[in-house]
Parts: C-alpha cells; sequence; structure tokens
C-alpha cells in the first residue's frame, strides 16, 4: 500500500464506507462491490483507488440532475479485497451489510 496512514485506519475509513453506501452484488458472471456517491466526493475515490489496488473508478456520471461517481472492486481484486476486511467485526457492528457481503460471497463463490 502506498499510503502513509495506519492499516487499522484504512480498513475503518472502508469499513464505514461500505456499511453506508456499500451495494454487494454482481453482473451475472462475477461479484462486485459498488459505492455510488456525489461528485463532490471525488478525492476520497481517487483514495480508495490507491487503498485497494485493482478497483476502478466510473464517471464522472449526469443523470436526472445527479452528479456522481462510481468506484467498484470486482475479481481477483475483490478477493484480495475481501481478504483483508475483518468481516468478524463487521458481523458484530453491522449484522445487515455483514448479511449482504455474505449473500452476495456464497451466491458468487468469493
Amino acid at each position: 500500500m502506498k499510503q502513509n496512514l495506519p492499516e487499522g485506519f484504512i480498513k475503518g475509513v472502508i469499513t464505514g464506507l461500505l456499511i453506508g453506501e456499500g451495494h454487494f452484488g454482481g453482473d451475472g458472471r462475477q461479484a462486485q462491490i459498488t459505492l455510488r456517491m456525489h461528485g463532490r466526493h471525488e478525492a476520497l475515490f481517487q483514495w480508495l483507488l490507491e487503498a485497494v489496488p485493482g478497483s476502478r473508478l466510473y464517471g464522472p456520471y449526469f443523470h436526472g440532475g445527479r452528479f456522481y461517481y462510481q468506484w467498484m472492486v470486482r475479481g481477483r481484486s475483490l478477493k484480495e479485497f475481501m481478504a483483508r476486511l475483518d468481516l468478524d467485526f463487521l458481523a458484530k457492528v453491522d449484522p445487515p451489510t455483514y448479511q449482504r457481503i455474505c449473500q452476495m460471497k456464497e451466491r458468487y463463490d468469493v
């Protein structure tokens, strides 16, 4: 990781984003985690690109009066990302998010 931040801090920020904004699913062939947020969060998305190697940023999009970006991680990058997350902690602090992640993992064999 290229950043000079403690790994625990990075995991905490990412966990918070997943709890608040995460979508867990797939395209029918492979699993993906998606974050979609207002364009004013572009700097945060750029940080995520560094924090999660292999992730991608799409946008900006302008649709229906909205301005947003969409960040995704899938494939091998998703498997490596999932290995870094503390899912036991997530199960304790936010069972609904943990359950959605487990459903995605089961459906797509992640």
